[in-house]
């Protein structure tokens, strides 16, 4: 984590989900799993996220669930904090305070009020390798936040893997493995016996320790090894009359092991992507769940044994129905060794697109935090064999639309020429995804460099430049589609083959508009006209060939700016073809945000990176910090916010618009966030509901219109006023309802019964009305037929003499409404012997 000022450098998005070992709950419907730097809660059923728990400042090392509250969990953090989640509502109960980075967390119902964190050896030289189990005793108060001071160190000299230290039959004792050594700690001798192996056996196989696990019921303990064995250990309680047995399946090592909760079986797995099931004191029976895709990392089983969870070295969880069925995957943002293509925004869904599984792009919403597909560029078998060449992805761009989508893959033998393919892929309306159009075979003769699209999205025409060590540049377009292959669809196919004096391009930039090609020749650059093709000019600055081009946006779109070998960052002015400005900084990615002025620059200085945020007609940056991350920078990308942030601030305004993610050389997906933003995410976090950002459906729709009438909006009788409001939202209990996951809900049926018993009382209410008012109707319209007889009755003999008279009147007096003639009569029929009564005292 960095600080500065209101901007922290954070975990967001895509974040490793396999990095410590998931919990599964009681009643096995939630798997709690850390996530950078909160933990994610997910259903067992749905794979959805239920609750993001934030709070954590920094990365979170270990997730529990409290022994003494099934509906309770702790996560300690590198931040120095252990904090307790009611995990069912995404609730922070308290903070404790404990000071010191924490590696992992333990906890047994032996030990009441007691946690056990591992941390760092304090006072010792090499504090960063060795570390120690400490008891940490849990004041009780009352307060949120609370310090946690009292400690006892347990072991020194541990792992710090968590998969290293487990608890042994419900607490008595605790073993905890690292190196060569088996450290065995009873609680009531406080003693702790220590047992050691040799480095290599007889065969040559490496006996370095790499998990441990511990029987529920027994005193056995079972480690794993380097070599694949797994090792049972009986009589540990004396020191020198220590037993075990020896089982071997797995040909490289063991990466976790886990007792079923009635000690019946014992669960392993490894780099061969199979679990493997042992029976306990049958050991020669074996059950087998092969191909669950990657190697596997960790192992988690269920309190009631209904449930195994595995963990994979591709950032996956599985969930599987007792070793018999894969129920569920949960899917993060596949991490490779390294990425070879940029890191991309997928215009439609303007989701995050990069390498994926081997051959494949994947497609990763950062929003959502889900991986929504992976694509597969290859369409080959993938062969897990060391040493093995196949085809892989190199080189992805999408155009401005997102219509079209250009992938590069290469394939190089020893002795063999290399293979090259380039294709374009469309998008399928019907199927949501992108369709393979065009193949290109050999597209160059040798590597391909950079490849970019045209990004004018009015242009009739569609375009893409690559770039090859061959020394030349190639313009495909998408050719007309034709009467005579109407069915066949357009096609692409190569416009005009460019050249510089022998030299070899290295990268390429369209303008925004779409009007200018510029590419570098290692030290010139030079910038085409797409339109004629015609060299307009060329860009010449001090030897060293140029590693990024990047063209200016909006107000700043007549620079054009580069990045050379000899540390140098060039800014040239497009309408004197000179160079504006340049500095000496080492920059080792260059980028540009598509809907600001703004750019940004990732320098490389002591070991770190830095950022500097600026504009190229500006000469002071905007934003700057020192020591982002360790390591070089080399993959970055703005990604459009949904809704744009109201910064004040100057320094950290040019994350308004948009927001920047960027890859350490660790493979860790970081982002920039505001303090405001924490905020609202934190506030958001905490709410039950989600907001009315959801779809209005017509259950949606009719529940609110019930709850409005019922909380006395408008009169249901006045339909066309009703038809102009804008539509009821209902009441909050009714959205939460509506906006629940529907895992959590109950049945159906019992819902349904209660809607319709309220749709009937309803409607009942409405009936009665209207028939009062119908009975009201009829009474009056009687007294209006009987007063008439007695008008007509009484005026016709008078009828022939006030004929003059009566037309006289009615023109004077205006004609009373149907209404005001029913009040008049209204008022008639009121009883007024109170007002004589009164007169009369």
């Amino acid at each position: 984590m960095v600080e500065h000022g209101d901007i922290r450098v954070v975990h967001r998005g895509g974040s490793k989900i396999n990095f410590r070992k998931p919990v599964i709950t009681n009643d096995s419907r939630f798997l709690l799993c850390a996530s950078g730097e909160c933990v994610k809660v997910f259903s067992t059923s749905t794979e959805e996220c239920i609750h993001d728990l934030r709070g954590h400042t920094d990365l979170v090392t270990g997730v529990l669930i409290k022994p003494s509250n099934h509906l309770q969990a702790y996560s300690c953090s590198a931040d120095g904090t252990v904090r307790l989640w009611d995990f069912t509502d995404g609730i922070l109960i308290k903070t404790y305070v404990i000071g010191y980075p924490i590696f992992s967390i333990h906890a047994s119902p032996h030990h009441e009020g007691v946690i056990f964190i591992v941390t760092p050896m304090l006072g010792d030289k090499r504090s960063g390798e060795l570390f120690q189990l400490v008891a940490v005793h849990l004041p009780q108060s009352g307060d949120q936040l609370v310090e946690a001071r009292e400690l006892s160190a347990v072991l020194t000299d541990i792992s710090s893997n968590p998969a290293a230290t487990v608890f042994g039959r419900g607490g008595e004792y605790i073993a905890s493995a690292n190196g060569l050594q088996l450290n065995v700690y009873f609680f009531k001798k406080q003693k702790a016996y220590r047992f050691s192996l040799k480095e290599d056996n007889k065969k040559g196989g490496k006996n370095t320790f790499t998990c441990v696990a511990c029987h529920p019921n027994d005193d056995c303990i079972a480690t794993g090894h380097e070599d694949g064995k797994i090792r049972l250990w009986r009589n540990f309680n004396h020191k020198k009359e220590y037993t075990y047995s020896t089982l071997h399946w797995h040909h490289s090592a063991v990466s976790s092991l886990s007792f079923t909760p009635e000690g019946t079986n014992l669960l392993s797995g490894g780099i061969e992507s199979v679990l493997v099931q042992w029976r306990y004191n049958q050991e020669n029976q074996r059950d087998f769940l092969p191909r669950l895709g990657a190697a596997i990392t960790h192992i988690a089983v269920s309190p009631d044994g209904a449930l195994y969870c595995t963990s994979h070295s591709d950032n996956k969880i599985t969930i599987i129905q007792s070793c018999v069925k894969v129920s569920a995957v949960i899917q993060g943002l596949v991490k490779g060794e390294s990425v070879g293509t940029d890191l991309m925004i997928d215009p439609r869904s303007k989701s995050l697109v990069l390498n994926g599984k081997p051959g494949h792009l994947q497609f990763y919403s950062l929003q959502r935090d889900k991986l929504l597909y992976n694509l597969d560029i290859v369409q080959q078998e993938y062969i897990h064999e060391s040493g093995l060449q196949q085809f892989e992805v190199v080189k992805a761009a999408f155009d401005a639309s997102g219509n079209w989508l250009a992938t590069v893959e290469e394939r190089k033998q020893k002795g063999a020429e290399l293979e090259l393919n380039l294709k374009l892929w469309a998008f399928d309306e019907q199927t949501q995804s992108f369709v393979l159009n065009t193949t290109i075979s050999a597209p160059h003769e040798a590597q391909i460099t950079g490849m970019c699209f045209s990004h004018a999205a009015d242009s009739q025409t569609t375009m893409l430049v690559s770039t090859s060590k061959d020394g030349h540049f190639k313009a495909w377009q998408l050719a007309a589609q034709s009467q005579t292959d109407a069915d066949e669809g357009p096609s692409w196919s190569c416009d005009f083959v460019g050249a510089y004096h022998g030299l070899v391009p290295e990268c390429c930039s369209f303008s925004a508009d779409g009007s200018l090609l510029a590419v570098s020749f290692q030290e010139v650059v030079t910038v085409w006209s797409p339109a004629s093709w015609e060299l307009l000019t060329t860009l010449s600055q001090p030897p060293k060939a140029i590693r990024n081009l990047c063209f200016g946006r909006l107000s700043c779109s007549k620079y054009l700016l580069g990045t050379t070998d000899s540390n140098l960052l060039c800014c040239w002015n497009l309408l004197t073809c000179s160079l504006e400005w340049s500095t000496s900084m080492d920059v080792s990615l260059l980028l540009a945000d598509p809907l600001s002025e703004n750019m940004a620059a990732f320098c490389c200085q002591a070991g770190c990176t830095d950022l500097f945020v600026f504009k190229p007609s500006e000469p002071r940056p905007l934003f700057s910090q020192k020591a982002v991350c360790s390591g070089t920078v080399t993959r970055a990308v703005f990604a459009p916010r949904d809704e744009m942030l109201e910064s004040c601030e100057e320094s950290s305004q040019w994350l308004n618009r948009s927001q920047l993610y960027f890859l350490t050389q660790y493979m860790d997906l970081m982002t920039f966030t505001t303090k405001s933003e924490e905020e609202r995410l934190m506030a958001s976090s905490k709410q039950l509901v989600i907001d009315d950002s959801v779809a209005m459906t017509p259950f949606y729709l009719l529940l609110g219109k019930h709850r409005q009438q019922q909380q006395g909006g408008d009169d249901p009788r006045s339909g066309g006023s009703a038809e102009r409001t804008p539509l009821p939202q209902g009441s909050d209990a009714v959205r939460e309802l509506l906006q629940t996951p529907a895992h959590v809900l109950p049945s159906t049926s019992f819902l349904c019964s209660m809607f319709v018993e309220s749709l009937l009382i309803s409607v009942t209410d409405s009936r009665e009305e209207s028939k009062q008012a119908e009975e009201e109707m009829e009474s009056e319209k009687e007294e209006e037929d009987s007063e008439e007889e007695m008008e007509s009755s009484c005026i016709r003999p008078e009828q022939q003499a006030a004929v003059g008279g009566g037309e006289a009147s009615e023109a004077a007096a205006p004609a009373l409404t149907k209404a005001q003639v029913r009040e008049l009569r209204r008022v008639k029929k009121l009883d007024h012997s109170w007002l004589a009564g009164l007169l009369d005292s």
